[in-house]
């Protein structure tokens, strides 16, 4: 990750709720030894390098924290499974309902929530419970359940108690950093409450006990303090937080670490997991993890094609796609547009061309940073510019109500070279948002392509309407 300055945005809990903030001054700084609560991050190591299959799931979680400045319109259902289901069922729907220190709610209020979000109300009951209760839940970035287990873990410490008390495993340098953040605005009003960063780089004293009550960290850090030089009693740990477990088991040596972690633990310890997916490589995870848990799942909420009309325009090559494209913007009156593309080459020569016609456009790819991407999502949200070309990358979880046309300007295809569905559903799905109605237009240049669109009929049960854009009456037609 760059080391530029980069500023980490805080989910905070409504839309109209003040944005959150934390700059890093000049540096991305790694902390080094104990911390204050309210204090800042000082040292200059360089972030932990992790495989490149980690590296990419986690830069896009990442980057889902980065854009989300508030929490996301979840429209799923919260589905909830007790391990005692004789247990009544509580729910919260304001804080002041959990009972929590004064100096904590006031600490949640600072941060400019208002309500718990979907995933809160059934959760923090949960986590909050005497006597303790195990967690696994499925929530993904914007839902609020950084903001959750982070507000767990403070109600959860003795201040009096100078050991390690709650312990957040992240996969990640960045995220744990993330978390941290969380943990540092919402306790500024807990001064006996201390904090230390289990990351590569951060050398406490050896064999000198930590006095922090909570640690954030990476496993294989992590599992070094707890082991190799002693810094924490696994045994006094009475709450663990195994954050983006999907992300976690992407590589075997942060699995494996975060398993030897749990081994040290006792029975009595609190377990939480969290993850964005719950396929089964994460239930086997999660079943090693979390001794008879409560489960909070959400029901999948299928995407709707109702309020999205589809079109397919046949073409030669690149420049009558980039034709039809054109005379696309003459008919239609388009708020913003998302083109995607296959190739970052391909992406490339399409924003130039955009470019010299006239249109504000900006290019997103995996060639950016995280930071870098997060800075194109936010300027094209807020209109700066009108059309966005990009890659997979952006396929998934940006929600932009201005999108009104997303086209294709190379259709999604599977390793062997059929049609991805699920890749097709998220890329239209970027428009139509909200009720609102949206266009999305797939350029055909080949018989292969054709049996793209053959394939994709057949799959949503939806016709894709055959559309001329060299017709402009017939376009108005259509597209009316």
């Amino acid at each position: 990750m760059s080391e530029e300055s980069w500023a980490v945005a805080v989910d905070v809990q409504e839309a109209t709720a003040p944005s959150i903030q934390v700059d890093f001054s000049k540096k991305v700084d790694r902390p080094r030894g104990p911390r204050d609560i309210r204090g800042d991050t000082n040292g200059n190591s360089k972030p932990e390098k992790t495989e490149d299959a980690i590296v990419d799931m986690a830069e896009q979680s990442l980057l889902n924290k980065l854009i989300r400045k508030s929490l996301v319109r979840n429209r799923n259902q919260v589905e909830v499974l007790q391990q005692d289901p004789t247990s009544p069922l509580y729910s919260v729907k304001t804080f002041e309902e959990l009972r929590l220190k004064p100096e904590l709610l006031k600490g949640v209020y600072n941060l400019g929530f208002n309500r718990p979000s979907r995933i809160q109300e059934n959760a923090l009951p949960m986590m909050l419970a005497q006597p303790t209760q195990n967690l696994i839940a499925q929530a993904q970035s914007g839902t609020g359940k950084t903001a959750a287990f982070s507000l767990a873990m403070l109600s959860h410490v003795n201040p009096g108690n100078k050991w390690t008390q709650c312990l957040c495993v992240s996969p990640t340098y960045e995220l744990a950093l993330q978390i941290g953040q969380v943990i540092e605005q919402m306790g500024e009003f807990c001064p006996d409450v201390k904090l230390a960063y289990g990351i590569r780089g951060n050398r406490p004293e050896r064999g000198v006990k930590l006095q922090e009550q909570i640690v954030i960290g990476t496993p294989g850090t992590v599992l070094d303090w707890c082991t190799k030089y002693k810094l924490i009693d696994p045994k006094k740990i009475t709450m663990f937080v195994l954050d983006e477990a999907d992300v976690m088991i992407a590589t075997q040596g942060h699995r494996d670490q975060s398993l030897r972690i749990h081994r040290q633990l006792t029975k009595d310890c609190q377990m939480l997991l969290f993850s964005a997916t719950f396929e089964d490589s994460v239930w086997r995870f999660a079943e090693q993890v979390v001794p008879d848990p409560n489960i909070i799942r959400l029901k999948r909420e299928e995407e709707t094609l109702d309020t999205i009309k589809q079109f397919y325009v046949i073409c030669r090559e690149k420049e009558d796609k980039f034709t039809s494209l054109c005379n696309l913007y003459g008919c239609l009156t388009v708020a913003q547009a998302m083109i995607f593309c296959h190739t970052r080459k391909m992406a490339a020569w399409l924003v130039s061309n955009l470019i010299a016609e006239g249109h504000q456009v900006s290019l997103l790819s995996g060639q950016l940073t995280v930071e870098q991407r997060a800075a194109v999502i936010e300027r094209f949200r807020k209109g700066q510019e009108k059309v966005l070309v990009t890659t997979n990358v952006c396929s998934r979880g940006i929600d932009v109500e201005q999108v009104s046309l997303v086209v294709n300007f190379d259709l999604p295809v599977d390793m062997a070279g059929n049609a991805d569905n699920e890749t097709y559903l998220h890329r239209i799905g970027r428009t139509g948002r909200f009720g609102r109605r949206g266009f999305a237009v797939n350029m055909v240049d080949s018989k292969h392509s054709m049996d793209i669109i053959n394939q994709i009929e057949m799959h949503f049960n939806r016709s894709i309407t055959k559309l001329d854009t060299s017709n402009l009456e017939e376009m108005e037609k259509l597209m009316s």
